[in-house]
């Protein structure tokens, strides 16, 4: 089956939308945070541990797995749901972002992507119809279209010169989408510029895709330039089609995304800030390599159902980081996706209670005081 976005209630004091997202493997809720498992794995934690941090939706990367182990060593193994035994639904993106990172200008043609390998060196070239077919193999749930990943800043004739690009890319990856129990997303560029990003958004739409995506922000722009790339896009998408913000996982970012109309947030922030020794909390971000920590004998959240603090201390996590002991990131790990997830939970019910403004507020309140170091 496609994906079917069922919108369930408006907040009447913004653009919020509280609603379902029925897949192959259950129904979920939105707004939704999906971590991030690039190579097929969430890093540090386990399908178990993901399921205990009530995630849903976990995306992976379509560049990666082509590389290794291969597309066709996963639609062997039967799929990438069988291959990583996550029974969730999955999400691939396309592996444009990590192939316009390793690509020059130049290396660009309305073919595709000339690029090499940041494995080995080797030279590799990826089409729209390429992209499409790998993800079709991994037969994830939801696949992404291929799009033009451009620089910030840039012009608006170099931004609408993409975005057309973008828009045929779109039309080639869907021509040849063959998978029927895959959905297929489009993607909404324009970079800075309104006319450009409700021009990509309307003739996205035009396509008829199961579901729209936002991309081209969190690549160098301000906080205030981000949030117009959103909001010069979502009017222009139906209603009854999901939202998904790409790459963003900072949580005032989720929060006034949220806002703003998007439904679904990934970011691979939540595990790589782990492996640094810093947690997400309702005071802002903790290090806890800080030397405060080292007599704390509470948990990094005293209301936070995650099995790390339900379980661990804060002086013991340090000890983990400081002995460098890997079980430190994996809790952080934990702690952190859990976070994200609680918080669109919350955001939820204050969707339902037309309260998301008060929410943002109260959450600001106590996020952006910050008495821990980071």
């Amino acid at each position: 089956m496609k994906v079917k976005y069922n919108l369930k209630h408006k907040d009447v004091n913004s653009m919020a939308r509280y609603g379902t997202l029925e897949t192959n493997r259950g129904t979920f809720e939105t707004p939704m945070f999906m971590p991030v498992g690039t190579k097929a794995t969430v890093k540090m934690l386990s399908p178990e541990e993901l399921y205990e941090t009530k995630a849903g939706i976990v995306l992976s990367n379509t560049y990666h797995l082509w590389l290794r182990p291969g597309e066709d060593i996963v639609e062997k193994a039967g799929g990438l749901h069988k291959f990583m035994n996550y029974n969730g639904p999955m999400l691939t993106d396309s592996g444009g972002f990590q192939v316009f990172s390793l690509a020059k200008p130049k290396d660009i043609t309305e073919e595709g992507v000339h690029f090499k390998s940041h494995i080995d060196g080797s030279k590799l070239f990826l089409t729209p119809e390429k992209s499409i077919e790998i993800q079709n193999k991994l037969d994830s749930d939801i696949a992404m279209s291929f799009d033009e990943c451009p620089p910030f800043p840039v012009t608006h004739e170099y931004m609408k010169n993409s975005v057309d690009r973008t828009l045929r890319w779109a039309k080639r990856g869907k021509d040849v989408h063959k998978n029927e129990n895959q959905s297929l997303f489009g993607i909404v560029q324009g970079g800075e510029f309104e006319d450009l990003r409700k021009y990509s958004a309307l003739e996205t739409v035009k396509m008829g895709f199961d579901g729209y995506s936002i991309g081209g922000t969190s690549v160098g722009e301000d906080k205030e330039t981000m949030l117009k790339m959103i909001e010069y896009a979502t009017p222009y998408l139906p209603e009854d089609k999901v939202r998904y913000l790409m790459g963003v996982g900072e949580p005032l970012d989720i929060i006034d995304g949220v806002i703003r109309g998007i439904d679904i947030f990934d970011c691979v922030l939540p595990t790589r800030i782990a492996r640094h020794g810093n947690a997400f909390s309702r005071n802002g971000k903790m290090n806890l390599r800080n030397l405060q920590y080292r007599e704390d004998f509470t948990p990094i959240e005293d209301n936070c159902d995650c099995y790390t603090c339900r379980n661990y201390t804060r002086a013991y996590i340090r000890h983990l980081i400081v002995a460098d002991e890997a079980l430190s990131g994996r809790l952080l790990s934990i702690h952190n996706i859990r976070f994200l997830i609680k918080l669109t939970e919350e955001l939820r019910e204050a969707i339902k209670e037309n309260r998301i403004l008060e929410y943002r507020e109260e959450f600001i309140n106590k996020y952006e005081k910050k008495p821990t170091n980071e």
